[in-house]
Parts: C-alpha cells; sequence; structure tokens
C-alpha cells in the first residue's frame, strides 16, 4: 500500500509518501502560500523516489478542510488530476484529525484529556472539534466564536488542549486552570498517514468527480457562540 498526501489547508505545503503505514518521503515549506509553485515540484520530486523503486502509487490522500479557501482548492484540484490519470481512489482526511494526530504524539496522554484543534477564520471565530485521547471525535466540527465562556462545561472536568492557527488568538480569552495551548503545531502531510491507511484499509474513498474541501468561506453563515 503505497499512498501520496497533500496537505495544503493552511499556509504551509506539504506532502509525503507512505508505504504500507511508514513514511518513506516527506516535504514541507513553512513561508507562506506558495502552494501554487510548490505543490508540483515536491509531488514531482516525490515520484522521481517512487521511479527508484520501481513501485506505484496506489492511492492519493488530501486534506479536506477546513482551510484557506485557496491552498484547499490548490491541493484537491491537484489530487483529483492525479486521482484521474493514474485511475486510483481518492481518499479525504479532515483537517482537525491531522492536527490532534499530531497533537496526541506531542503531549502526555491521560483519560481526561480532551484536545481541541483550531482552524483560524476570522475576529474571534474558528473552526473546531473536540477529540478524546484515543482520538476519536466526541464534537463534531462546527463554527463557533470564541468568549469567556465557551467550553467551560468541558474545562470543568477535563483538561482541555487547544492547538493550531486559531489557538493563538484565543489564549487571552480561554484562560480557565485546564485550558493548555500547544503552540506552533501545524497540518502536515506526514501526520495524515495512519488517517488515511485506515480509511484505505476500509475502502473509505470519496468520488473524485463530486467531491469538494470544507472551506472556511462556509463560516460566515455559520458561526455560533458555544457554551
Amino acid at each position: 500500500m503505497i499512498i501520496l498526501h497533500i496537505e495544503t489547508s493552511t499556509n504551509v505545503c506539504s506532502i509525503a509518501i507512505s508505504e504500507h503505514g511508514k513514511c518513506i518521503f516527506s516535504k514541507a515549506n513553512f513561508d507562506g502560500m506558495s502552494h501554487a509553485s510548490l505543490l508540483s515540484v515536491f509531488i514531482s520530486e516525490a515520484f522521481d523516489e517512487i521511479k527508484k523503486t520501481s513501485k506505484v502509487i496506489d492511492a492519493i490522500a488530501v486534506s479536506s478542510g477546513p482551510g484557506s479557501y485557496t491552498g484547499l482548492r490548490i491541493g484537491v484540484s491537484t489530487a483529483k488530476g492525479l486521482c484521474f490519470g493514474l485511475d486510483i481512489p481518492l481518499i479525504a482526511v479532515s483537517t482537525l484529525e491531522v492536527l490532534t494526530t499530531s497533537a496526541l504524539s506531542s503531549v502526555g496522554i491521560s483519560d481526561k484529556a480532551l484536545f481541541c484543534p483550531m482552524i483560524d477564520a476570522r475576529r474571534m471565530e474558528v473552526y473546531d472539534a473536540l477529540y478524546n485521547s484515543n482520538g476519536e471525535i466526541i464534537r463534531e466540527i462546527s463554527a463557533d466564536i470564541i468568549d469567556d465562556n465557551s467550553f467551560q462545561e468541558y474545562l470543568s472536568n477535563n483538561t482541555l488542549y487547544f492547538f493550531g492557527n486559531g489557538a493563538e488568538k484565543c489564549k487571552s480569552t480561554l484562560t480557565h486552570s485546564n485550558a493548555y495551548f500547544i503552540d506552533n503545531l501545524n497540518p502536515l502531510a506526514e501526520n495524515m498517514i495512519p488517517l488515511a491507511e485506515k480509511a484505505f484499509l476500509k475502502k473509505e474513498f470519496v468520488d473524485v468527480a463530486y467531491f469538494e474541501p470544507f472551506y472556511l468561506k462556509e463560516f460566515y453563515t455559520t458561526a455560533k457562540k458555544i457554551e
């Protein structure tokens, strides 16, 4: 099982190739929105590595958002084109799940810990979700306006970790003693690997022709306060 992973949901552009769940190639750029110029170069380098082994790509995995309209459009359109050209399936992986996979590997885990990935929208608005220490979702993705009362029902009984590019602006608002922030955590293609592999084994593929990612522009009609 060889999968090409593409992550372009934020200002970081990254790709990775995995073989049977192990990362065998990765490339990332953290310098800003250069996806249009860098993604094709990264993928070309990845394919050159694959050609050396006479192996072939079995599927493409792409970050499905929520995230930047421009970044996701570039990543998803590239993934679709590759799937059509190579006649292989497409796997969609939630950006928030990718972030949570990174967080789970970076902190000490306890049964009382919850994890809240945040993608920035505007003002005090974010896309977020909640996961437990097993990486299982306990509150679905939602668009929220963060204030002093946000997440109180979870913070009262749990350690709650916040991370992602929407978390930084929430530090001065989410000041509960059980609120912790993980800095400089970005969604990266190599952290998509366990999620994409699981989907591949279950044959959880998306329709290449009709799949659309979760763009941030949808936020403006769905945001709400979270208690």
